[in-house]
């Protein structure tokens, strides 16, 4: 009787640690109070004399993240992959000679999900008659180590989800920061001598393409169409500081070959080559309907002229490709009343067929032929970028910007 008494007893004194711990766990408790629940346990009321507990964090590999009964320099020894990460079972010390592991009775790995993501270490200080108390509490103690690594697994997972949210956060304020630098329709510059519609829909949260139209005074106007290589926020960021830059230096003076090539310094500078950008510039003077216009590496705009079609291809090489660019020409030409010109970035016409890449360019030349005028070609320009992200077959950046003339030059020259 006296027996199953101290059976009865041994039981209970299990079963209210294993409530502690679970208290411990349901109080949303620290790793930290945790861990020093778990020493509590097994050091004073298991009496296991070493305990070293192993965790393993994809950012910063293997941790220590509890030590007791054991010197710094004991633990120094270990090494996990050589001495640890085959050990995939329970494993008494005793029937091992691994030389860092001695002065341990025992290692428990800790699995989650099926894979041993920790290790504990546990160990006796001396040597006493009967059978040690860590190997007497061996399972016991295997019970509450798995308890604790899927508490830590879920703290770990928690701190990535409020990582997570906090990141999305982050970028959906950068999105709506990004938004108000991009131009909606409504915010083009209109002359009594030009037009703009525009349509933009970037590939992620936030994009790498900027359009512009941009008053410069005395019967000028320009505009702008860039593309930044790559996506993401690294994109975004460049497209942003590019914006400042080219409203900073665009006027009705400058020289448009002046403009790019400070234009290319000043990228190259940001990104040390490691991003380039690609931009159609022009200037339209609404007195003689002269249009002067670099390309500098861009998708060729389309100009819609007296039923036929053509491409302002004249320019140089993207912006921050090269330190110093090795030539830029620049275009000239006479606009007429009615004439429309297209600029788009490489999204409205390059389409993700899965194992090529495919175009939309014949299709773009189809609208643009019929020369609908600037409301209906828009239409059906949208209503092919909105068809093309709709069957998942765009992979970037849609920007469109249209420029219709539909006032007759005031000189003739």
């Amino acid at each position: 009787m006296a027996n199953d008494r101290n059976v009865v007893r041994l039981y209970k004194e299990k079963l209210n640690m294993l409530l502690d711990v679970a208290q411990t766990v349901n109080e949303d408790s620290s790793v930290e109070e945790l861990m020093q629940e778990f020493e509590n346990l097994l050091s004073k009321e298991l009496r296991v004399g070493k305990i070293l507990v192993y965790t393993q964090d994809g950012d910063v590999g293997w941790q220590c993240i509890l030590q007791c009964g054991v010197s710094d320099d004991q633990k120094n020894e270990i090494d996990i992959e050589r001495d640890l990460l085959h050990i995939t079972t329970i494993e008494n010390m005793a029937m091992n000679d691994i030389e860092s592991l001695r002065g341990f009775d025992a290692v428990i790995p800790l699995r989650h999900k099926y894979k041993v993501m920790g290790y504990v270490l546990v160990g006796d200080n001396e040597l006493g008659d009967g059978v040690s108390p860590t190997l007497r509490n061996l399972k016991f103690i295997q019970i509450l180590s798995n308890i604790i690594i899927v508490f830590i697994e879920n703290k770990k997972m928690q701190a990535r989800l409020l990582r997570q949210e906090g990141l999305r956060q982050e970028l959906a304020l950068a999105s709506k920061i990004q938004a108000g630098l991009v131009p909606h329709e409504r915010q083009l510059i209109q002359t009594g001598h030009t037009r703009a519609m525009s349509y933009y829909h970037p590939h992620d949260k936030v994009g790498g393409d900027y359009f512009d139209v941009l008053g410069l005074g005395n019967n000028w106007v320009g505009f702008c169409m860039a593309d930044v290589s790559g996506k993401g926020m690294a994109a975004a960021l460049l497209m942003s500081n590019f914006q400042a830059m080219v409203r900073a230096l665009f006027t009705a003076r400058v020289d448009l070959r002046t403009l790019v090539a400070e234009l290319n310094k000043r990228v190259s500078a940001n990104t040390g080559g490691e991003k380039f950008i690609t931009m159609f510039i022009g200037r339209y003077n609404c007195l003689t309907g002269i249009l002067s216009y670099v390309n500098a590496g861009h998708m060729p705009p389309i100009l819609y002229h007296e039923g036929n079609l053509s491409e302002l291809n004249t320019g140089s090489i993207g912006l921050g490709m090269l330190d110093e660019m090795p030539e830029i020409e620049m275009g000239r030409i006479r606009l007429h009343k009615g004439d429309l010109i297209l600029t788009y970035t490489d999204g409205l016409v390059e389409v993700d067929n899965g194992e090529s890449v495919g175009s939309n360019a014949d299709r773009l030349s189809d609208i643009m032929s019929q020369g609908l005028g600037i409301e209906e070609t828009m239409k059906q320009v949208a209503a092919l970028a909105e068809r093309t992200r709709r069957q998942g077959k765009s992979f970037d950046d849609t920007s469109v910007l249209a420029i219709e003339i539909i006032r007759k030059p005031s000189l003739s020259i």
